[in-house]
């Protein structure tokens, strides 16, 4: 690849990157070095891709895959990561976004594609490499989850409103 190609790629899809990639394993640490992997096996690629989605499709795919190896890797499980509270890289909707962390990966995963980057269900299912059905069902599902969560929240919220008037 050549290095302006290169550059330009890094710029345009540093942050969904890392967003993928933190989305499964819960760690900034983790999450850049997930990042430059990717870049790194981008970089050393030498087929071209034929549109910017597809390229963006395939870097989103390989930070998937980097963050379960990483999630199954024998030396991760048998380190301690440090308590730490996350700074998450979103700054207009950190609110929702504290919600959507509380989700399984795979729903993370769909939610922050659908919404977050915009693919539809039918993009999501052949990035992730499923079935439009289970993207579908999963988009639901972690919708549902969203709700009860949200609603939860808000009730908890209200009471504590109210105990201290």
């Amino acid at each position: 690849m050549e290095n302006n190609n290169f550059s330009e790629s890094v710029k345009m899809y540093r942050d969904t990157v890392f967003r993928v990639a933190l989305g499964y394993v819960k760690n900034i640490h983790d999450a850049d070095d997930i990042t430059q992997n990717v870049f790194f096996k981008l970089y050393k690629r030498k087929k071209a891709f034929i549109t910017e989605e597809a390229e963006k499709a395939w870097l989103i795919r390989v930070a998937i895959n980097e963050a379960k190896d990483l999630l199954k890797s024998a030396w991760k499980n048998n380190t301690t990561g440090l308590d730490e509270s996350m700074v998450i890289p979103f700054s207009n909707d950190t609110g929702v976004y504290d919600y959507v962390k509380s989700l399984k990966p795979k729903y993370r995963t769909v939610i922050y594609l659908h919404y977050y980057e915009g693919y539809s269900s039918k993009e999501i299912a052949n990035i992730l490499r499923i079935p439009q059905s289970t993207v579908t069902t999963q988009l639901k599902r972690a919708r549902e989850q969203l709700k009860e969560i949200i609603i939860k929240e808000e009730h908890s919220y209200g009471k504590r409103i109210q105990s201290i008037i």
